[in-house]
């Protein structure tokens, strides 16, 4: 049998999937690939043609129903399974990963997000690399011993496993915010009900494939892709279930908050890792030429769409006309187009042309409300109206939507600062705190300005936009949302601390 061939169970599900594009992709309950319990689908279709890639089941809230159900039972296991068992699937699920580079992952995510093989490439090698981290983990959850007043008392404090963890994870990085969305949980002992974006199922699906592959038992990790209409019914339903004790999601801060309320209402905990608008602060003595080539990639990597992207650039005043210059240099070799006509462009379409429609929006208003236009064309292209070239705008005031929202797309805002006060007063102007960055040849500098920025993460003469599996990754409040993925954050994030004491025999007790 052909690998990830079709193979059909005695329920007339699905054990394996498909690994054609074309082939419908259904709901993965219980270590089965089966249809939505009412046969509902939605279609995908290809951002810069339009056209069906394929049809999607689209899962019920009975479909969310019995997956919650499976992940509670499955967990009474896999919460028992010993660390060494939880790091040999992952690590198998690494290489398995990998080998996903020329078989499924360019076509996926070629097809259903416009990625281009650069994009691709971060994300399979990236995700092979969240696994192999993961893996390290498993004996690293470890509790403590606490000396105790009372006599005859044995305190420890261990760290368990939740239980059932609600995931939802994005289409941008389809296949890397996946792996992150149930790999420490998973790891942890905890079972995970996950559902992708409705852009992207087949890509997010790769990560699954890669774990069930390595031999994830079945119901430890639920698929449940939904259709936009249906999303907001059966997200509620989740994050409210009784069994479902953990919720994480990574998206827009419009729905974060909307999950977050939802949360609130039962008092369950979230890791919420949500929008951007990452400033970088260039300074006099900077490197010029390192801060340019930062900023290009921070701002256009995957067309801006990414919650990291560099979006604000605040100039020292001295250097901000030699940075403008070299920049726009920098900018013109950057080619744009449709991606799949052409593999060599660097930057191809937004996900979808109404997106690509609300980005030039907020650009116009701001072009007309006086911000100046320094690079672009106003202009949306494609097939589909999804394409557009990047922009980079000064003179925005703070009372322009395009100064506080998160734009998502190939979009740069230049200002310019004389102090170092009105730098971080300039950089903290926003109700963002994912990320950003600061260029300056005096690191003591640079650190002590990092340490005034409310951000999450900030880099010291590199790009906004980076990450490793080990670090910490989340907001500190406002748009950026709460909580922190990766390395021992995310053990925190998704376990409990119980404790636990023992008494010797003939304690005496008084009233």
């Amino acid at each position: 049998m052909a690998p990830h061939s079709p193979t059909t169970s005695n329920n007339g599900g699905v054990s394996e999937r498909t690994s054609t594009l074309s082939q419908p992709q259904f709901l993965f309950i219980n270590g089965k690939y089966i249809p939505s319990s009412d046969n509902e689908t939605f279609p995908v279709r290809n951002p810069i043609t339009g056209s069906v890639l394929y049809n999607c089941a689209s899962a019920s809230k009975a479909d969310y129903e019995t997956a919650i159900e499976n992940a509670h039972s499955a967990y009474q296991t896999w919460s028992q399974t010993g660390p060494s068992a939880r790091r040999r699937i992952f690590l198998k699920a690494a290489d398995i990963m990998e080998s996903y580079i020329i078989g499924d992952a360019p076509e996926f995510m070629s097809q259903e997000v416009s990625a281009t093989m650069h994009w691709v490439k971060i994300n399979v090698f990236a995700t092979a690399g969240l696994f192999r981290e993961t893996a390290s983990l498993a004996t690293q959850i470890r509790g403590e011993i606490v000396p105790a007043d009372r006599p005859g008392t044995t305190i420890w404090v261990e760290r368990q496993p939740v239980g059932v963890v609600f995931a939802i994870s994005p289409w941008n990085a389809p296949i890397n915010l996946t792996a992150r969305a149930i790999a420490v949980p998973l790891l942890c002992g905890n079972t995970v009900v996950l559902k992708p974006s409705e852009f992207s199922p087949k890509s997010q699906d790769l990560a699954i494939r890669a774990l069930t592959a390595a031999g994830l038992p079945p119901g430890c990790v639920n698929v449940l892709p939904t259709s936009a209409e249906r999303t907001p019914e059966v997200t509620e339903l989740a994050v409210k279930h009784p069994k479902v004790l953990r919720i994480n999601f990574t998206g827009s801060d419009r729905v974060g908050r909307i999950i977050a309320g939802w949360a609130a209402t039962c008092l369950k905990q979230c890791v919420l890792e949500l929008g951007g608008k990452a400033p970088v602060i260039v300074f006099e003595d900077a490197s010029i030429d390192d801060a340019v080539e930062a900023v290009v990639f921070g701002a256009l990597a995957f067309s801006g769409q990414v919650c990291m992207s560099t979006e604000r650039v605040i100039l020292h005043k001295s250097i901000s006309r030699e940075f403008k210059e070299k920049l726009l240099k920098k900018v013109e070799t950057i080619k744009t187009g449709n991606h799949l006509e052409d593999p060599a462009v660097s930057i191809s379409g937004l996900f979808t042309s109404a997106h690509a429609k609300r980005v030039m929006s907020l650009v116009k208003s701001a072009v007309d409300g006086g911000a100046k236009l320094l690079a672009g064309d106003l202009q949306v292209t494609g097939p589909r109206g999804t394409i557009i070239r990047p922009h980079i705008l000064e003179h925005v005031s703070t009372n322009m939507n395009i100064a506080h929202v998160e734009t998502f797309g190939p979009v740069m805002l230049l200002s310019e600062f004389e102090t170092d006060d009105e730098a971080v007063a300039s950089a903290n102007d926003s109700d963002f705190s994912l990320c950003g960055s600061v260029f300056s040849k005096d690191t003591m500098r640079a650190l002590d300005i990092s340490k005034r920025l409310r951000l999450g993460a900030c880099h010291i003469n590199g790009p906004s936009l980076y990450v490793e599996s080990t670090l910490p990754q989340g907001g500190t409040g406002g748009g950026s949302g709460y909580g922190r993925f990766g390395g021992m954050a995310g053990v925190e994030a998704f376990t409990e601390k119980k404790i636990i004491t023992v008494v010797k025999p003939g304690l005496k007790l008084t009233l």
